[in-house]
């Protein structure tokens, strides 16, 4: 599963999911891809799940990136514990996703493949997401007299 190797600070505040996007919420790298609609923390267990059936439908053609990364950590007390005591154990690692960030990206397979790869592969995540594709390039032709 994802985790960073290190970080500057063990235990972070609570995030606060607020706003949009305003990075990561255009396709860079493939023509189809999975876009956040709602804003939540993603679980690396969530995000390794959503991997794996996205590989599946891939079927060895086609190219994945994820583009979200677990670089949070939450903290949890255990359970039955008293108040107090300081911040509790890092439970797990998580990343936060703002509305319209795009989650995973996908190339090299037929449209109709990554709309049913993106639906299942929905199944998988604590947010609601929907299915983009990268516009044609329009040239316009300049008319030069």
């Amino acid at each position: 599963m994802l985790q960073p190797k290190r970080v500057r600070y063990r235990k972070t505040f609570r995030a606060v999911v607020k706003g949009k996007a305003h990075a990561g919420n255009t396709l860079n790298f493939g023509d189809f891809g999975m876009q956040a609609i709602e804003g939540a923390l993603i679980s690396a267990r969530q995000i390794e799940s959503t991997r794996r059936v996205l590989v599946r439908q891939l079927t060895r053609g086609g190219r994945m990136w994820i583009r979200i990364y677990p670089d949070r950590a939450v903290t949890k007390h255990p359970a039955e514990t008293r108040m107090g005591g300081g911040k509790g154990l890092v439970e797990y690692w998580a990343a936060l996703v703002k509305p319209g960030h795009i989650l995973f990206e996908l190339s090299g397979i037929k449209e109709d493949i990554a709309r049913k790869a993106v639906e299942l592969a929905s199944h998988k995540l604590p947010v609601a997401v929907k299915f983009v594709a990268r516009q044609p390039e329009t040239i316009e032709a300049s008319d030069e007299d």
